[in-house]
């Protein structure tokens, strides 16, 4: 699966880009993860958005990268998604190097944090994040703080 990957600022989206986005972070997180929770928590209008298209035009990927002293004191990285259909084909690593790119390229050298739930965390140490040492459950999901410190 080719996908085509995209940033926008929450102002740039589309009403229907919206829906799409909240549509597949709902699916998984809320339903695929059987986990009610707030999804909108107004973080959203304040983020950068990757977005990740298939061939038919279907979101199918999703991250949010949030500017420092929004979520935390440094930049993070949120909501990171992906449809069933687009997982174990490396999309995954993709989305993280896209977000770490366009991190670079938007805020300049930056630490940059993050909250995983713990069953990834070998995942983002892949992308150069290492745990904090805070461990924590979340809507009863375990979760590990997560830093990727590329400023000293």
């Amino acid at each position: 699966m080719i996908i085509d990957w995209q940033i926008k600022h929450f102002s740039e989206i589309s009403i229907v880009e919206f829906h799409d986005l909240m549509a597949l972070r709902i699916k998984i997180f809320v339903v695929e993860q059987n986990c009610p929770y707030q999804e909108i928590d107004g973080k959203d209008l304040k983020s950068h958005h990757l977005i990740g298209r298939d061939d038919l035009g279907n979101i199918v990927a999703t991250a949010r990268i949030l500017p420092a002293g929004i979520s935390y004191k440094e930049v993070s990285i949120g909501r990171v998604a992906i449809d069933e259909s687009a997982r174990d084909k490396g999309n995954g690593h993709v989305l993280m190097e896209k977000c770490m790119e366009y991190i670079d390229a938007k805020f300049g050298p930056s630490n940059v944090r993050l909250s995983a739930q713990s069953h990834l965390e070998k995942y983002y140490q892949k992308h150069g994040f290492e745990s904090t040492g805070k461990r924590y459950l979340e809507d009863d999901i375990p979760h590990v703080e997560m830093l990727c410190e590329l400023v000293k």
